[in-house]
């Protein structure tokens, strides 16, 4: 997809996909390196195989299907333990649980893979589902959706923990942003309108859409770009 694929160089589009997944689904682990584990339900596998096109020249083996403990099925596959890759454990792990660092900037792309991972609507709105994450970090995220996009949130009790309201009015400014990178597998979870033929955006579309992804790309202080 991308002309730059050396490893150790990733592209915008590789770190704006891996900051996403770590928002949402994506685990990683460490030893002297880091790798980045992607796992999804068998039947999101054209999701799954959209990551791996975008990250291929880290991962050594593509996306195996894997059962699991009991019916469900998963569709997988591991980067390699990469220095780059490491850079994102160092900054989203602490103690081996993830956490959102202060400085966290969203890029279009990043919030799309979120809300792809995490993502789910109410009647006029969506939550994201954050229940993972400590107080601190959810005010960071919230802080960063505000700053960044305009869009407004709250904190939703879901059980004993919160995730993420975003606010009706913010609704249409999230879709927007996101919709060119949704394919119609995804559509379910937009609260607005999800079945216009403008909606149905195919995978090679997306791709399209991602060789004209050329917006600035924000550092952090220690040089991890997102």
């Amino acid at each position: 997809m991308s002309k730059d694929n050396t490893v150790g160089s990733l592209t915008e589009v590789q770190r704006s996909v891996i900051v996403g997944c770590l928002l949402g689904d994506g685990y990683m682990r460490k030893k002297t390196n880091a790798h980045l584990e992607i796992n999804h339900a068998y039947s999101q596998k054209d999701y799954v195989d959209w990551k791996y096109r975008i990250l291929k020249n880290l991962v050594r083996t593509p996306p195996v299907r894997r059962r699991g403990n009991g019916k469900r099925v998963a569709y997988r596959f591991t980067t390699r333990s990469l220095p780059p890759i490491t850079e994102f454990y160092d900054e989203f792990y602490h103690h081996e649980r993830k956490v959102i660092p202060p400085n966290l900037q969203i890029s279009s792309l990043s919030l799309a893979v979120w809300f792809r991972d995490d993502g789910s609507k109410t009647y006029k709105t969506v939550y994201f589902n954050t229940q993972y994450f400590d107080p601190e970090s959810q005010e960071i995220l919230q802080k960063v959706l505000r700053n960044r996009w305009g869009i407004k949130s709250s904190l939703n009790k879901d059980k004993k923990y919160q995730r993420i309201r975003v606010a009706t009015e913010s609704a249409p400014t999230l879709v927007a942003l996101i919709k060119p990178f949704i394919i119609p597998q995804f559509t379910y979870k937009l609260p607005l309108n999800p079945v216009s033929t403008d909606s149905d955006v195919t995978s090679e579309e997306i791709d399209a859409q991602l060789e004209l992804y050329h917006t600035p790309t924000p550092r952090w202080p220690s040089g991890v770009k997102i």
